[in-house]
């Protein structure tokens, strides 16, 4: 549904790095430029804008717009990129003096998702973050907003503004796009049950954006997900079965990568998606070796993480990438703390790949309880728990009550480790898991 009369021509972009007096904002404005180019834009010049305080007009100093003005004038562009979020009225005055087209870092990290989503669900999840972006900037895309229905016969009096009627019509679509998507979640979450009661562990893929996760989940699943040096190239979550660890087989999910200053619409709308982060058993969280930058980004991925509320679900930390790094080799190896594996490897070359299965393999059994469960005749309660939960594999029974076998992610046990009218604790006495009862 066209909301806008604006026009989509010009590509031809002048890009704009606010930062603070005495900021280093080169590395933000490198990122910058390439999610311009992942959107399709040619960049035809940067400016830096040191920026103290934003002006509540335009963000930036009237002298900056005035550059701005004539460097758009002298290179013919007809689009201005700012690498920050503006307000509604501050884009509307931008375009105004600038006399062209003004998206900030929202909408332009909206558009890159809405030209890559290829899945019904992710189509959907970028047309609600869209919307609920654009809602607040419904005033820019029109020029007759008094225009009123009243006048005629049966129709007299204020009657609604062309503007009314185009904010109703957008909140239709928003409360039917979320209907839409809840359904879809419930799919997704019946799936999840699926899997879950078929003992498989779920291991999810998680990194700053292009440090090379569908690249490593092809390497390691032999799968064929669509991978390239650019921005985003994955959006919607992709699933294989895991087959040849120690620990036994696991699900592998390859997500959305992550970027600094997420839009939260773009959370909000992705909720289902990143549910797979948050519900995943392990995480495998992708860092670009070669980046100079990576100890920030892997603090950044992780400021989401905690953001969805995945901060709690373990990690591997992957360093990818280490054929652009000189001398570097393949290895495993664990933290600082001693509590978090970390491998080394190629995703490009399989260099290290080995390693990865066994490190990860590692986790995966040290998060898993296997063994027999004896429960006397008055606890059919806890049965029925434990078979509601999914982790039982086999069941005999004698005089004496059932004998239970057990198979279970340490997801799948903890709530019922939580539970308070006693189940809980004679679950924790007996199958002896230390720290079951802590997430």
């Amino acid at each position: 549904m066209d909301f806008f009369n604006r026009s989509k021509a010009g590509e031809r972009a002048l890009l704009v790095q606010p930062h603070a007096p005495g900021a280093d904002a080169a590395d933000e404005l490198a990122e910058f430029i390439e999610l311009a180019r992942s959107a399709g834009a040619q960049v035809l010049h940067t400016v830096n804008a040191r920026v103290e305080r934003p002006n509540p007009r335009f963000y930036l100093g009237s002298g900056k717009v005035d550059e701005l003005a004539a460097l758009r004038a002298q290179h013919d562009a007809d689009l201005i990129l700012v690498n920050r979020a503006l307000g509604p009225v501050q884009e509307r005055n931008l375009e105004a003096a600038l006399k062209c087209r003004v998206v900030d870092r929202t909408g332009l990290i909206l558009d890159i998702f809405a030209q890559r989503a290829r899945t019904h669900e992710g189509k959907l999840q970028v047309e609600l973050a869209q919307l609920r972006h654009l809602s607040t900037r419904l005033v820019r895309g029109w020029t007759h907003l008094e225009r009123q229905r009243g006048g005629s016969i049966g129709l007299r009096g204020p009657g609604e503004t062309q503007l009314e009627l185009d904010r109703r019509m957008l909140a239709d679509r928003v409360k039917a796009l979320e209907a839409r998507l809840e359904k879809v979640e419930l799919q997704r979450h019946q799936s999840r049950r699926r899997r879950e009661r078929g003992q498989l562990p779920v291991v999810t893929l998680v990194g700053y954006t292009n440090a090379g996760k569908s690249t490593l989940f092809n390497a390691v699943t032999g799968a064929g997900v669509y991978a390239a040096d650019q921005l985003f190239a994955t959006l919607d979550p992709t699933l294989r079965k895991l087959e040849g660890l120690a620990s036994g087989p696991a699900i592998l999910a390859d997500t959305v990568g992550f970027v600094r200053d997420l839009p939260h619409d773009l959370v909000a709308a992705f909720r289902s998606t990143l549910s797979e982060v948050r519900d995943a058993d392990v995480l495998l969280h992708v860092i670009d070796a070669s980046d100079p930058d990576r100890d920030l980004r892997f603090d950044q991925v992780n400021e989401v993480l905690a953001e969805i509320g995945a901060a709690d679900v373990p990690q591997v930390i992957v360093y990818n990438k280490i054929d652009l790094v000189e001398g570097a080799l393949p290895r495993r190896e664990r933290t600082d703390a001693g509590t978090t594996e970390q491998v080394w490897v190629s995703a490009m070359s399989g260099a290290g790949i080995p390693l990865l299965r066994e490190a990860l393999a590692s986790v995966l059994g040290a998060e898993r309880w296997h063994g027999s469960l004896h429960l006397p005749m008055d606890a059919g309660r806890l049965r029925a728990r434990l078979f509601a939960a999914g982790v039982v594999q086999a069941e005999t029974m004698d005089d004496g009550g059932w004998h239970l076998d057990i198979d279970a992610p340490r997801s799948l046990l903890s709530p019922l480790f939580g539970l308070s009218d006693g189940d809980g604790e004679w679950l924790r006495e007996r199958l002896k898991f230390p720290e079951l009862d802590t997430r």
